[in-house]
């Protein structure tokens, strides 16, 4: 599961800048989400990256992701690193402005874990 967490923050990322790879560890810091609902808790967790990206002009990209589904609400505890958006050094290509919560969708099946987000630009 925190795989498929990690793969949405990815995809977010590249939605945004061409090569989000190339982002720099310069600045680093962890925070935790709690939710009841594990599709909610994906929202929260990539719309926290998006605020990031607009209050503070930090690109970040997920270090190392847990999430804790023993007890409710679920909690996810993440470190990011990143850098602060310099013009012409990491160009938006899509400026993600929300998660929405059309078509949101978290399930598990035999191959994994999959989602479903829609990004609102």
């Amino acid at each position: 599961m925190e795989e498929m967490f990690l793969a949405a923050a990815e995809a977010a990322l590249g939605v945004m800048i061409e090569h989000p790879e190339a982002i720099s560890g310069q600045e680093h810091l962890s925070f935790q989400l709690e939710n009841e609902e594990l599709d909610m808790l994906l929202f929260d967790f990539l719309q926290e990256i998006i605020y990031y990206k607009d209050a503070r002009r930090l690109l970040l990209r997920i270090v190392s992701l847990q999430i804790d589904l023993k007890s409710t609400p679920f909690t996810l505890t993440a470190n990011a690193a990143g850098e602060t958006m310099i013009q012409g050094h990491h160009p938006l290509l899509t400026d993600v402005k929300a998660v929405t919560l059309y078509r949101l969708a978290v399930k598990r099946d035999k191959k994994g874990w999959q989602a479903t987000v829609v990004l609102d630009v």
